[in-house]
């Protein structure tokens, strides 16, 4: 990348999600015509590229696993304070908002993120090479949660419906807590060494890795307008929903469909992040973005939600139905084939995919 290269993409990505911000403040809470739901979606594309960018940044400057990390994390939580303000005096027509989302974001990061990795990887050096310990970890974590809190509730019998009773919530909570907070404490402390990128062979490093790491004033901007630009992301998705809801309706599809519509466009940066990391041989990072957004979607918004039900009017469905119950079960199963190994072709990665495909067009036509 040529030095003007390198500053013109500095330059938009300081003002691209300080503009897409911009945008955020003077469309909230209006009734957009068409050109201008165009112009948002423009800046949260611009936002999300901007997002990527920075993510990097810091990812280069703190190292592995961090930088997975830092940008998981950051877009949760941004996504919980969305789910609730939405379901904030919603009433029962958001009662399934929660789930919907939850178990988007699992099937987007555990098929479409992976599958999207391995492919990219496979098509450059015929196998993808990842650590199966770390990954394995990461993967048990995800089907434990998603278990705990999108399967009980559909067979417990404390309430009627796929509800969960107070205590049952309370206890779902404080387990989904603390087991993201244990693989925190391994991914980043106690077993490192698991999620950092396995050398390919033959294969050098790249510029990029050589690279001196960014000072740490750069690093402290880019940590705020990575923030910036994820408020963008999930603000402009929101503000772009209703025409998004009302292109559903419209079209007589599922209610469900507004749920994974968002979920795709929230996720995007993780999704464009972890494809490049595979283009550079990193799989490793790859599947720490992807599980671990899978592991933060659901360790953190459960509890924000158990929380916030305490003022939210409304029942609170979390079961899934059989058919996303399948789907779940097929994710699961596939994934721990794929991660034992520790080694995958493009046969693994066009099955996720095939999954993540069935989840989307099954969504539109349940």
């Amino acid at each position: 990348m040529t030095s003007s290269t390198k500053a013109l993409t500095r330059e938009w990505t300081t003002w691209g999600p300080v503009v897409a911000l911009l945008a955020l403040v003077f469309a909230w809470g209006r009734d957009l015509p068409g050109l201008a739901v165009g112009l948002v979606a423009l800046c949260l594309a611009a936002a999300v590229l901007a997002a990527v960018h920075h993510a990097e940044v810091i990812a280069h400057r703190v190292g592995e696993p961090f930088g997975s990390l830092v940008l998981a994390v950051a877009v949760t939580v941004i996504e919980v304070g969305l789910i609730v303000s939405l379901m904030a005096g919603g009433g029962e027509k958001t009662a399934t908002y929660a789930r919907d989302t939850v178990f988007a974001a699992v099937m987007i990061t555990c098929n479409g993120i992976v599958g999207l990795a391995l492919l990219v990887a496979a098509l450059r050096n015929r196998v993808a090479v990842f650590n199966a310990e770390g990954s394995g970890g990461a993967l048990a974590t995800v089907c434990t949660l998603a278990t705990m809190t999108l399967v009980l509730p559909t067979f417990t019998t404390s309430h009627q419906g796929p509800e969960f009773s107070g205590a049952q919530l309370a206890f779902a909570a404080i387990a989904s807590i603390a087991l993201y907070g244990v693989f925190v404490a391994v991914q980043t402390v106690r077993h490192r060494d698991y999620f950092l990128p396995v050398p390919v062979e033959g294969k050098e490093s790249s510029e990029e890795e050589h690279a001196e790491p960014p000072t740490k004033a750069v690093t402290v901007a880019s940590l705020g307008l990575l923030l910036v630009a994820l408020v963008a992301v999930v603000g402009n998705a929101k503000v772009i929903s209703p025409t998004i809801e009302d292109g559903v309706q419209s079209a007589g599809l599922p209610k469900a469909v507004v749920g994974v519509v968002i979920a795709l466009m929230v996720l995007l940066p993780e999704t464009l992040a972890a494809v490049r990391a595979a283009r550079r041989d990193r799989v490793q990072t790859s599947l720490n973005l992807a599980y671990g957004s899978a592991i933060a979607s659901i360790g953190l918004t459960i509890p924000a939600i158990a929380l916030a039900s305490i003022w939210l009017s409304g029942p609170l469905v979390l079961g899934l139905g059989p058919l996303h119950l399948v789907l779940l079960a097929l994710t699961g199963v596939v994934s721990a084939l794929t991660v034992v190994p520790g080694r995958a072709t493009l046969l693994q990665g066009g099955v996720h995919l095939a999954i993540f495909a069935a989840f989307v067009f099954l969504s539109f036509s349940p």
